[in-house]
């Protein structure tokens, strides 16, 4: 069972020629890992410090729309329940999109870092900004890393489970984008 998610995301403009589809994107493996991990233990530092001001700068001008105060409701519930994503820096994420480039000229790539008893799920966007991809737009969820029964009422046995921890809970929100002016 996976948790709600948190997600922020900035402003968008509709693409002057739309494509159909998406496009793979001409990313290394290093440069994949590099914006993936940035990204989130820059949402790591920010959840454990309260400060969400890094976060918003180092994001693409579209991101940068969410002030620092909206980004701190955006992951409020993620920072009451004192979420930890620093295993990301150590942990290799497999990726469930691959890199790719949407019609709207974002890079666009999902995935998870898989850890017991719970994974980190993310959903990154990038906007190219100076030849460089910045943050657009982040989505971040725990959920367990493998199924779990359901356990045994009382009436069906007489043995008694162990105890599981309690799954963490991120809150859902969401910044829409705006539609263009």
């Amino acid at each position: 069972m996976a948790s709600p998610l948190s997600f922020a995301q900035g402003q968008t403009s509709k693409p002057a020629h739309p494509e159909a589809t998406p496009k793979p994107a001409q990313i290394d493996r290093n440069g994949v890992l590099i914006l993936i991990r940035s990204s989130l233990l820059a949402l790591d530092q920010a959840n454990k410090t309260g400060n969400y001001t890094v976060l918003r700068d180092l994001g693409a001008p579209g991101f940068q729309s969410n002030t620092a105060a909206r980004l701190a409701e955006i992951f409020a519930k993620q920072r009451t329940d004192n979420l930890d994503l620093s295993g990301v820096a150590a942990i290799d994420p497999q990726l469930t999109v691959m890199p790719q480039i949407e019609p709207n000229g974002l890079m666009r790539m999902a995935g998870l870092f898989p850890s017991v008893p719970s994974q980190v799920n993310f959903e990154l966007a990038f906007a190219p900004v100076n030849g460089q991809w910045r943050l657009f737009g982040i989505s971040v969820s725990i959920g367990q890393a493998a199924p779990a029964a359901p356990s045994p009422s009382p009436a069906q046995s007489s043995i008694t489970p162990p105890k599981q921890s309690p799954t963490v809970s991120a809150a859902k929100s969401a910044v829409p984008a705006a539609a263009p002016k």
